[in-house]
């Protein structure tokens, strides 16, 4: 039992011999350029700019251009789902009247977007 022992410690301590020879002479491996570590990064920015944050200002624009066309008798959406016809405009408020008689004041960026049943009467007809 004792020759098996000392076969295999012997055994294990050449194994580890050769593998650290080995390693040794090949050298430390060269590790990745600066413009290979930039790659990465500036892709994943790339990506996000197209996905994100383009989109995202397109929206801004589309909506800041919608806010300053709007006048009164317009039916618009507010954030919180009121839906009614604007009264008059202010300088950062718009009169909104939702019922007879019954009219809100609300911030002009409350203003989410015009009512589905005027944005289907201003979208064109298609012709089959």
């Amino acid at each position: 039992m004792l020759k098996f022992i000392t076969a295999t410690v012997q055994t294990t301590s050449l194994i580890f011999a050769l593998t650290a020879s080995a390693y040794a002479e090949g050298g430390a491996q060269p590790g990745p350029s600066t413009l290979e570590m930039l790659i990465m990064p500036a892709g994943f920015l790339a990506i996000m700019y197209f996905f994100m944050i383009r989109p995202q200002q397109t929206r801004a624009k589309e909506h800041q251009t919608f806010l300053t066309a709007l006048k009164a008798g317009d039916e618009v959406v507010t954030s919180g789902g009121i839906i009614g016809r604007v009264k008059s405009i202010n300088e950062g408020f718009i009169s909104v009247e939702i019922a007879n008689n019954t009219v809100i004041k609300v911030l002009k960026s409350a203003i989410e977007s015009q009512s589905p049943r005027a944005a289907a009467q201003a979208a064109p007809v298609k012709a089959e």
